[in-house]
């Protein structure tokens, strides 16, 4: 029997989770080292998932399979295409500078009433987290998936809830009311989306009698499984909502910016680049393969959201005067760019929408943790309280820079490849839908250009006069989160080398081929 490898780099952060809890209240410092070690670990199983996976060999590699509740037909199935596989490796790459930056995010509070945190139990949660993203990525039991595709929410409850941001505009009480009300905003939306998304697994398991889901695929394909158009398209409703509000898609998205706004620096990375990428994973895992008629008659309506969530998003984040609203309206736009592209049902388009799941990732860690860094000295997130720390801190603010042009997709950084492909594939298919989609980049330098302006130049205001400059630890996180948004900008075949033959695949499974240019090229 050979090394269960997937279930291996799984376990190993849930296996994690469980030890850091588990140290002494009085050793802070033990639990932090002991969950980035665990984080590490995990990422070097993750890279060894990255080396043996082979993108020309079968569609699901490293599986396992084994029977989990016989009576109702679920099993333990396991198994990565290309698509997966890459963003195993985004998880597992991005926790450890996650926990890196959240280093100090959980000590004890020295406020009037002495209120009490317990660290152990912020890095217990985050471990926690990358375990059931990962196994989601991992599963190919649709029933499987849907535990965890759950569970997630728990330990995220309590990240954004117990460990919210302490720079707040109003008082601690405010402030924690804020919290309360974000996480509890968080586990709600994500809940009905489940219980929709629930029904609709149990409406599957009575039509196919099973939960897994190659089989399910290949009776569908070999027409041994022949679905009543009505019902197809009610059980793809029930799925693709569950993963629209996980996205998160106009309009199902209003919980993002309360969460990312009142959640901590690291914890808001963990939510949009971590944890709502599993939402557009699944659109291509699950909507497409198990319901493929179903995702082509949904289509033009999907395409539409996109649009107006790329606009949307884009519009909202020019308006905001808190830096964490306005990198979670950014993404809410750059989300609508991912399902744009997944819908365009070209291989361009699915190329780009799984590559800006990667890039999307980097990119909004590299801004988000960079803007952590610099509210925690500030004690503010309001745009207007900032001005000159270019002048007094350079290597913070040119991080900073870096961090925004990538999120504005400038050439020569990751995001732009990534954007530019998923314009062309619905610009072959639905050009007046990628001429619309085209103004969201116009409206992301906007954004990013007038908060580096408003924050970085101009006079140095007096409270900003004495800030420092990056320490080491922080340079650790972000510095390798920008030589991979340059490399991966300059040089992306790695991925899409190891995404191409999986999207290929996706598009079989919905019958669709690349639609051939009007004009013929002159011979």
């Amino acid at each position: 029997m050979s090394f269960p490898l997937l279930t291996a780099t799984a376990a190993l952060p849930a296996i994690g989770a469980v030890a850091t809890a588990a140290v002494p209240a009085a050793r802070r410092n033990a639990a932090k080292a002991l969950a980035l070690l665990f984080s590490l670990g995990t990422l070097a199983l993750a890279i060894v998932v990255l080396v043996r996976f082979d993108p020309g060999g079968d569609r699901y590699q490293l599986t396992e399979s084994h029977s989990w509740i016989k009576d109702f037909g679920v099993r333990y199935e396991l198994g990565v295409d290309g698509i997966a596989v890459a963003l195993i490796a985004l998880t597992a790459l991005l926790i450890p500078f996650i926990i890196l930056a959240g280093w100090h995010d959980a000590d004890p509070l020295e406020t009037g009433n002495k209120r009490w945190r317990p660290t152990q139990g912020f890095f217990a949660l985050i471990l926690a987290v990358e375990a059931m993203v990962i196994i989601s990525f991992e599963a190919t039991d649709v029933f499987l998936f849907y535990i965890f595709f759950e569970a997630m929410l728990i330990p995220m409850y309590f990240l954004i809830g117990g460990f919210g941001d302490r720079a707040h505009e109003y008082g601690e009480e405010t402030a924690s009311t804020q919290r309360s009300y974000a996480a509890v905003k968080f586990l709600l939306y994500n809940l009905v989306g489940g219980l929709i998304m629930l029904a609709a697994v149990i409406g599957l398991y009575v039509v196919a009698g099973n939960f897994s889901l190659q089989e399910i695929a290949q009776a569908r394909a070999g027409g041994t499984l022949d679905m009543a158009t009505n019902t197809e398209r009610w059980l793809f409703l029930g799925f693709f909502f569950a993963f629209a509000v996980k996205a998160p898609l106009w309009p199902l998205h209003t919980w993002l910016p309360n969460a990312m706004g009142e959640a901590t620096a690291p914890v808001a990375v963990l939510i949009t680049a971590v944890v709502d990428k599993v939402g557009t994973f699944a659109m291509l895992r699950f909507c497409l393969q198990l319901f493929p008629e179903a995702s082509k008659w949904a289509t033009p309506v999907i395409l539409v959201l996109a649009v107006i969530s790329i606009i949307y998003g884009a519009l909202l984040a020019v308006g905001q005067r808190d830096i964490k609203r306005l990198v979670a309206y950014a993404s809410i736009s750059h989300f609508g760019f991912i399902v744009l592209g997944i819908f365009a049902m070209t291989s361009q388009g699915q190329s780009g929408a799984t590559l800006y799941m990667v890039n999307h990732g980097i990119s909004t860690a590299a801004l988000m943790l960079v803007a952590g860094f610099l509210i925690s000295r500030r004690g503010s997130r309001l745009i207007a309280d900032y001005g000159g720390v270019q002048k007094v801190a350079p290597v913070l603010a040119g991080t900073f820079l870096i961090g925004g042009l990538a999120t504005l997709s400038l050439p020569g950084l990751a995001p732009f490849v990534s954007e530019f492909l998923v314009l062309v594939g619905t610009f072959a298919r639905y050009p007046a839908i990628g001429i619309i989609a085209t103004f969201g980049i116009v409206l992301a330098a906007l954004y990013t250009l007038v908060l580096y302006q408003r924050t970085m130049t101009g006079p140095v205001k007096p409270e900003v006069s004495a800030m420092p400059d990056l320490r080491a630890r922080e340079l650790v996180v972000v510095a390798p989160l920008i030589v991979l948004l340059i490399f991966l900008g300059v040089y992306p075949k790695p991925v899409t080398d190891i995404v191409n033959p999986a999207v290929k695949q996706t598009l079989s499974d919905v019958h669709k081929k690349d639609p051939k240019p009007e004009v013929e090229a002159a011979k």
